[in-house]
């Protein structure tokens, strides 16, 4: 048993590379999650038709799914953390399951809510553990920022598939085009399951390590962190969900307003509008794939800082623009404002080591719902100013990202875990 254990943990620590079969796969299954959530939204101009919805009770779909698949992460996160749950990956897809079939098939309002609350569940239980099985996946390469990368851009990309989802899907065949995303959803169980499978065996390594870590150490014990750390760490760990919270609240600007913008701008039809909106998501889904090696490379909080203040200047262009460098604008725009989406979760698991489910709650969830819902406030701001008006303070909102010099430096994130 005890040479079976001391296999065990030579095999893990000869794997120097990331496992990128693992590392794929987690990341097309957040691409077919994200590609059911965006259904969601996208569907809210066939149910005003098909179920005559008020705007009101659009919004409170929304609310809705931005409540159990964003705001309850965290709460996914502590208690995986606790008891890491490799079948919760699975089951919370066949939530997703439910809820999309019942999306498709609901004759009421109640029963839209009941449905989109399924595939919030789902989605909330994927996330937190999806994060997990990616941090796992490059635990002993040291490319947390690329493996991130992978499994973020996946999320992005089906984000960025809702304008096609509407046009090839919604508009033809209805509320009743929804049930093909249960195809979706059971691909996605089936894919999980084999990553469930691994992600067991690789707490039964980690489980290997720890015990010859215990034993090496002869009953020694880890002293708590210092209290000026702590401090640290809480101040910055604030200040990270805070600047996530802004630039979801400017994706949020973007992808809610800006079509509304620029149809009244340039009398563009609602298609027209759509492409803007579609180059933003695109490019902003290659941004993230790319910020993590980046990441890797120039340092976690630089490229932090570049996505905020990089954006700043060219955000301020926007609303002064001509037709054709908008759509310059909106690309390079998106590019570089979500380069930091992945980096800031591989940061902030970085910066309190030993909650990966926990901290990519907060950072991916909660910060990113609250982003979502912040565009409640600008639609209301919208109502009493006006649309143009609000948009020029959606494009103020990356100047946010100087208190980015505040994070603690990477070397000093390192010191902070000794």
């Amino acid at each position: 048993m005890e040479i079976e254990k001391k296999r065990i943990v030579t095999k893990a620590n000869k794997v120097h590379q990331p496992m990128y079969n693992i590392l794929f796969i987690i990341g097309l299954v957040h691409l077919l999650n994200d590609s059911i959530q965006s259904v969601v939204p996208a569907m809210f101009p066939i149910l005003e038709q098909s179920m005559g919805l008020s705007y009101t009770q659009l919004g409170l779909i929304a609310f809705a799914l931005n409540l159990t698949a964003s705001i309850i992460q965290p709460v996914v996160g502590v208690y995986t953390d606790k008891k890491p749950s490799p079948y919760a990956l699975p089951i919370g897809l066949c939530f997703t399951f439910v809820g999309v079939i019942g999306l498709a098939l609901s004759p009421s309002f109640p029963m839209i809510i009941l449905s989109v609350i399924f595939i919030g569940l789902g989605s909330a239980t994927f996330h937190p553990e999806g994060s997990r099985v990616a941090y796992m996946a490059s635990s002993s390469s040291g490319k947390r920022g690329l493996a991130q990368s992978i499994f973020q851009v996946g999320g992005n990309t089906g984000q960025a598939l809702a304008p096609l989802i509407t046009a090839l899907i919604l508009v033809p065949l209805g509320q009743f085009g929804a049930v093909w995303f249960a195809i979706v959803a059971a691909l996605a169980v089936g894919l999980l399951m084999y990553i469930a499978k691994w992600y067991s065996e690789q707490i039964k390594i980690q489980h290997s390590i720890n015990q010859t870590k215990t034993n090496h150490s002869k009953g020694s014990k880890q002293l708590p962190p210092h209290g000026e750390k702590r401090k640290i760490v809480f101040y910055s760990i604030s200040l990270l969900i805070f600047l996530v919270f802004a630039r979801s609240w400017f994706h949020s600007g973007i992808t809610n307003f800006f079509a509304f913008y620029i149809i009244d701008k340039f009398s563009l039809s609602i298609s027209q509008a759509q492409v803007y909106i579609f180059l933003f998501l695109a490019a902003g889904a290659i941004g993230t794939f790319a910020g993590g090696p980046l990441a890797d490379r120039f340092g976690k909080r630089n490229m932090i800082f570049f996505s905020m203040l990089g954006s700043a200047p060219l955000a301020l262009l926007l609303p002064h623009t001509g037709i054709f460098m908008t759509y310059v604008l909106v690309a390079v725009i998106g590019f570089i404002i979500l380069s930091s989406f992945s980096v800031t979760v591989v940061y902030a698991q970085e910066l309190v080591p030993g909650k990966i489910g926990t901290v990519s709650g907060l950072i991916i969830g909660l910060a990113f719902g609250m982003g979502a819902v912040g565009s409640v406030a600008l639609g209301w701001i919208a109502d009493l100013i006006g649309l143009s008006n609000t948009m020029l303070i959606i494009v103020s909102i990356p100047l946010i990202g100087i208190l980015t010099m505040f994070l603690p430096s990477d070397r000093k994130l390192k010191e902070i875990n000794q």
